[in-house]
This record gives structure tokens, sequence and C-alpha cells, in this order.
């Protein structure tokens, strides 16, 4: 199985979208980056901020697209094409409505369930056959919010969700060195095995 060799982090770019749900995809490259001494910086070429960042001998392109939301392909495929990177050694993290605060999981290929940002790369790229990390947000209906998706997404979590996202961010860090080592079957295993406490709640 090829390893990852390129991590995309979705969200909207500008100060008033930094907190906001739909940003969770930026939250966590920002954070892959903070722990292996990394920096974003700004390449025009890619159509965003790109990040180089190595961990136990593995290096990785770490990509935050400065595009809105519904152009991500663009920079995603600039810098795929550029470096001869395939679909299969592109993970993409994004925000899951389908997923409660405090939960995560990881998928290859699949459709895009109305994700804009999906959506887009899934046509830059030309197929679905990527992989996937789902970080939940919850929807506003399970939440018991009368908000719409759209406005949903680009406001801040609740203080209780945002520690859930929080906490389950941090933990699906682990994977990362199975991801870059190409052993994707078993960083999926790692993020969809819980303490046993939880996992009778799980959505």
């Amino acid at each position: 199985m090829s390893a990852i060799r390129l991590i995309v982090g979705l969200g909207n770019i500008g100060s008033e979208y930094e907190d906001t749900r739909h940003n969770a995809g930026f939250w966590w490259v920002d954070a892959v980056a903070r722990q292996n001494g990394a920096r974003f910086s700004r390449d025009a070429k890619f159509h965003g901020e790109t990040a180089r960042a190595s961990l136990h001998g593995q290096s990785v392109w770490l990509l935050k697209p400065g595009t809105y939301m519904n152009r991500s392909g663009r920079a995603v495929s600039a810098l795929a094409n550029f470096y001869r990177i395939t679909a299969s050694e592109i993970l993409v993290v994004h925000d899951e409505l389908d997923l409660l605060p405090g939960y995560s999981k990881m998928k290859l290929g699949g459709g895009h369930a109305g994700h804009n940002g999906l959506k887009d790369i899934v046509a830059a790229l030309g197929t679905p056959a990527f992989w996937r990390l789902r970080l939940g947000i919850g929807h506003p209906r399970t939440l018991n919010l009368t908000q719409e998706v759209a406005d949903f997404v680009l406001h801040s979590p609740r203080r209780d969700e945002q520690q859930a996202i929080t906490d389950e961010l941090e933990r699906s860090l682990m994977i990362l060195p199975d991801c870059l080592a190409g052993h994707l079957e078993a960083a999926m295993l790692k993020l969809h095995t819980r303490p046993r406490s939880r996992s009778a709640d799980a959505p």
C-alpha cells in the first residue's frame, strides 16, 4: 500500500474563518506542523500554504489551500502533479457532519456527501480514490440546533464541542507514523479502536 506523501487540510482562508467548524482540516495540519517543527509558507505556485514535515525519517508535504473551500482542488492538483504524487498517496483532512464532535474516521475513496472541498478535489484529480480523515463536528440537528448547515459550519463550535474536537484531533495524530510508512490499514485500525467505555456510544 502506498505511503502518504501529501496531507491536505481543508478550510477557508481569512481570520474570520480561523475558529469555524469548516476549518477543522486546517487545525489538524497546523498541529502536525507544530509537532514536527515545520513552518507553513505562502507558495503561489501551489495556490496555498505549504510545509515540509519529517517524522522518523519519513517526509511529507503539508498543504493548506489558499482558495476558498469550493476551489480546493486547484491547490491539491497543482502540488500533486508537480511532485508526481498519486491520489492514493494523498490524505485529505476535513470536517465531517455525520460524526459527532470527539470522533473521527478514516477511509479510502467514496463520495463527497455534499462537502464542497472534497467535491472539487475529486473533480481536479479526476478520481475519488484518495484517503480521507474525517473529523467529526456534528450536525445541527443531532446537536439540537436550528441553524442551517451552511451557517453551522461557518460558526465556531460551542465550548464543549470544541474541547471534544480538540481532544480527538490530538488523539488522531497517532496515525501519522503509520500513514507515512504506508501502513494505512494499521492506521485505520488504531483510529477506529476506542476505549471500551466509549465504544458503545460511537455513532
